[in-house]
């Protein structure tokens, strides 16, 4: 008994300091409150400033934030150009559409011109996402900081980790699951898509040779106005918005939209027939209260995959570029 009372404690000493030294011990509420007081402020004011002038970038912010943190880690990788040796991840096709990534410098030039070589670009990938949900009428959520960037990119991995836009109701579950996000967290994050567009790219399986059956007649109109060519360019502005009724706020008109067979992807359209995600769809199209703090909870989650610990990463002076030894 003894000997099993030892291994126990010595086992917990194990699984403590190790928690110390992961890169999660790093990540808390308000990390910048020494170093850099005024960094979620500034974050903020930023975001608001940039949504006066463009208000889509609001939209691109939760986009990046999904991106980036789907794949391995939420590190910034998303943000690295192709260049000496790195291949960026804006180059995927699971990235076609992805946008605004040059404001992100405009973010990190404000905080660098108060507090150099300080607050991280993953960080400010994550709090311009929360500020951007509240600019769009979404719930306020309180995110940690303290990640650090990437010192390279996950290119090649982005396909086994970020699901298509036609992949089986099952798989996407899966990979959210992956990152600790259950099923009725999966369907209130999959909400995002109530805000913006979607490229053409995405969406004409669904409407050419033939119009799938599961989509509503006078919607597949429209999105076929929208889309008109079978191969769109990618470089092209073709785009159809997700929601017609409120485009630029995040609210529960996205399942009352697919609810009406007016899922603009394939993968939404899949929630409703999917009896394990179909309740969910149900309760969240009747109280738009319950999408908020359902889609707050899987957004702090998802804002807080892996963070890459301080040994591994760094603090890129330009969000584009890994810094010079």
């Amino acid at each position: 008994m003894a000997t099993h009372k030892l291994l126990s404690h010595l086992c917990f000493i194990f699984l403590f300091f190790l928690h110390l030294i992961s890169g999660n011990a790093e990540i808390r509420l308000n990390y910048y409150s020494q170093s850099c007081p005024n960094a979620e402020a500034i974050v903020k004011q930023q975001v608001i400033n940039l949504y006066n002038e463009h208000g889509n970038t609001a939209v691109s912010w939760i986009r990046t934030l999904f991106h980036d943190c789907m794949v391995k880690s939420c590190d910034a990788s998303i943000l690295l150009e192709t260049i000496n040796g790195i291949q960026s991840e804006k180059t995927s096709t699971r990235n076609i559409g992805m946008r605004n990534f040059k404001y992100i410098n405009t973010i990190k030039d404000a905080l660098e011109a108060s507090c150099p070589m300080t607050v991280s670009c993953a960080d400010i990938v994550a709090l311009a996402a929360r500020d951007g949900v509240v600019m769009l009428g979404g719930p306020r959520i309180e995110m940690k900081t303290g990640r650090k960037d990437s010192k390279g990119s996950h290119a090649a991995e982005i396909d086994s980790f970020i699901p298509n836009h036609n992949d089986t109701t099952l798989f996407v579950l899966s990979r959210f699951q992956s990152i600790g996000i259950d099923v009725e967290g999966t369907v209130a994050l999959l909400g995002a898509h109530s805000v913006g567009r979607v490229h053409c790219l995405n969406i004409v399986d669904r409407l050419y040779p033939t119009v799938d059956p599961t989509l509503d007649p006078s919607y597949a109109e429209y999105l076929k106005r929208r889309c008109p060519h079978r191969q769109p360019d990618p470089d092209a502005v073709e785009y159809a918005r997700n929601d017609l009724q409120t485009p630029m706020i995040l609210d529960n008109m996205y399942y009352k939209n697919i609810m009406n067979n007016k899922g603009l992807l394939l993968v939404d359209q899949q929630l409703v027939s999917n009896p394990a995600t179909s309740s969910f769809v149900e309760k969240m199209a009747a109280d738009n209260s319950y999408f908020h703090d359902q889609f707050a909870k899987a957004l702090l989650t998802l804002s807080e995959n892996n963070p890459t610990s301080e040994e591994e990463g760094e603090v890129r002076k330009d969000c584009r570029f890994v810094n010079r030894n």
